[in-house]
């Protein structure tokens, strides 16, 4: 589904990525893992079109996505749950959830419908539509965020950094929440802190080091070599307790 080659990204004079490459094939969940700086949020936020590359390519099913503009990607379902989760906080929660569906031009009747689908397996937001996001926990707000995604119908779901700053408990309901939309069908790429929650989700893992593919492989595989995992991801985290 998706096909990246020889990504990079500048920062001025400064390199933050430099020759990705990785694919993301369709049903598959990709974990995204490395230190603090390795270049995951960059590599994210060029995949999703907030950032221009600056060499290599994107090619989302067989098509070239390159230089389509943000917009357009979320149109062909490349869809973004950011980093510190950017919601609306003197919004309401269903105001927030209308954001995600915005370039879909729905009727209020289809709007309505649209958010009783995007908060099928979420309870807690649900019972939250009519509150202002910024009174919502964090762990809230982050399922929050995940649902305004789902609202754009994606076909790729990327999520960066989803566990950041969550209680142990918010954490796992994220993660099952992935769970079942993976079951549903939904291709996933999860940039993520906490090495051993996103290797237990995932079918394959990318470690990046300094702008770079460092090691790909299996990710149960991956879990069980404590030596990869010092070598490369010291810095990051373990699941929280």
């Amino acid at each position: 589904m998706l096909a990246v080659r020889d990504l990079a990204v500048t920062f001025g004079e400064i390199p933050a990525v430099r020759g990705v490459a990785l694919d993301v094939g369709e049903g598959e969940v990709v974990a995204v893992l490395g230190r603090n700086g390795a270049g995951k949020t960059t590599t994210l936020r060029t995949l999703a079109g907030s950032l221009p590359a600056g060499a290599g390519t994107i090619t989302f099913a067989g098509e070239d996505v390159t230089r389509v503009p943000a917009e357009r990607r979320v149109r062909r379902g490349i869809v973004l749950v950011p980093e510190g989760r950017r919601l609306f906080p003197g919004l309401s929660v269903r105001a927030n959830l209308a954001m995600g569906a915005y370039h879909r031009r729905l009727s209020a009747a289809a709007l309505a419908d649209e958010v009783e689908r995007a908060t099928e397996h979420l309870p807690i937001v649900r019972e939250r539509l009519d509150q202002r996001a910024g009174s919502l926990s964090g762990g809230e707000q982050q399922l929050t965020a995940i649902a305004r995604a789902l609202m754009a119908r994606p076909r790729l779901l990327m999520a960066d950094e989803p566990s950041l700053g969550l209680a142990p408990i918010m954490v796992e309901q994220v993660y099952a929440l992935f769970a079942d939309l993976r079951a549903g069908g939904l291709t996933l790429l999860v940039v993520e802190q906490y090495v051993h929650v996103a290797l237990g989700l995932a079918d394959r893992a990318v470690v990046v080091d300094k702008g770079r593919v460092v090691l790909t492989g299996d990710a149960a595989e991956l879990a069980a070599s404590p030596d990869l995992i010092h070598a490369y991801l010291s810095g990051s985290q373990e699941v929280p307790a």
